[in-house]
């Protein structure tokens, strides 16, 4: 009789879902009384743009899943997954709101996320082709007056929680753990190479030289066969890093700020650095729209290159869609550390690179 009972009491009451005081919440509320700004602050994107990635989404996100509630539909699974990235709440305190539990909160983030890399990197975040390409060229050109450019690259800190045994590997600069990622922007700040999950202890220069982008421009993938010609000569398209990258003929730098320097090279400091800018602002505007990637904590270390790469994808689709941002989202600017890369892999020609800029800067004036 107890075995019986116990087996009556498994079959007729399963676990319940919590909350389900809340499981109309989507329906009747956010649906049919949000407006224009709730959107945006939940979801960091209008109405319609959230509709568009639902839709683009669909393919990927069947209801064939056996993880999900039977009755929650795809648009509520993805507004489960970009108000936690947005906000960064917490699984437990975001399910009640859904009405669903806290490992369906996590399976929403874990496989909206996936969905987005899969099918929205091809369309959102790629190698431009080359006309694409001269196109970012008059963009660097017209909009930060810097020639012959393609894109600005920087790197990004990713707070974590690190493996105990891993735990010196991911220790940064700053002496916290955190993941590194390198980005490359077009001049209207939007992604269109991103490699992540790096451990943050590694320097800029390690992890370019670890990157796809590194291996993109030593096949030649990243201008024209031939070159276009720049100041008469034929000149392979160029990136704009910081100090800590190493000079190439297809990676530009500052001078080393001293004493020495003449007017030529200040003018070029200032033109790079005015056009890295686009970068450093870009990276502002992911974390304050995404904030997630200011502290991952809910996240574990397997899922986190997905995510970083979906945060980056729905940051060109919110810019592409012209869609808000709210100032009031971004923090202050993080204080980083910047070694200087490895001697042995500067370029010698690309000194002769850099001062062409030079010339091209003397002769157009201010």
């Amino acid at each position: 009789l107890i075995a019986r009972r116990r087996r009556t009491s498994c079959y007729f009451y399963p676990r319940a879902w919590p909350s389900v005081r809340s499981a109309d919440w989507w329906e009747r509320v956010v649906l049919k009384e949000f407006g224009p700004q709730d959107w945006l602050e939940k979801f960091r994107m209008s109405k319609e743009t959230f509709f568009y990635v639902c839709n683009q989404l669909r393919p990927g996100l069947a209801p064939h899943s056996a993880h999900f509630h039977p009755t929650l539909p795809l648009e509520k699974r993805v507004a489960v997954a970009l108000w936690h990235l947005a906000t960064n709440v917490e699984y437990q305190t975001l399910s009640p709101l859904f009405g669903v539990g806290p490992s369906t909160v996590q399976t929403c983030v874990r496989e909206v996320s996936y969905a987005v890399v899969l099918l929205l990197k091809p369309l959102y975040l790629r190698l431009p082709n080359e006309k694409e390409l001269e196109n970012m060229v008059r963009i660097f050109r017209t909009r930060w007056g810097f020639p012959h450019c393609i894109g600005a690259l920087d790197s990004l800190h990713i707070p974590i929680h690190p493996p105990l045994r891993l735990s010196a590997d991911y220790c940064n600069g700053q002496g916290w753990h955190s993941i590194l990622t390198q980005a490359t922007v077009d001049g209207l700040g939007q992604f269109w190479d991103v490699s992540t999950a790096f451990p943050g202890s590694m320097e800029n220069s390690a992890v370019l030289e670890s990157s796809s982008l590194w291996v993109l421009a030593k096949e030649g993938r990243l201008c024209p066969n031939p070159p276009k010609h720049f100041m008469g000569k034929a000149q392979k398209y160029v990136l704009l890093g910081d100090a800590t990258y190493p000079l190439q003929d297809w990676i530009l730098k500052p001078y080393q700020e001293d004493e020495n320097l003449t007017q030529r090279q200040l003018q070029f400091n200032y033109r790079l650095k005015r056009a890295h800018s686009v970068i450093e602002n870009a990276f502002l505007r992911l974390k304050a729209r995404w904030q997630i990637l200011l502290k991952c904590d809910d996240c574990s270390l397997e899922l986190l290159p997905t995510l970083v790469l979906a945060c980056c994808i729905l940051h060109n689709i919110c810019e592409a869609h012209d869609n808000p941002f709210n100032e009031e989202w971004l923090g202050g600017p993080e204080a980083t550390e910047r070694p200087q890369p490895p001697a042995a892999m500067e370029d010698s020609r690309a000194e002769q690179v850099r001062e062409l800029m030079c010339q091209y800067f003397e002769s157009c004036g201010e």
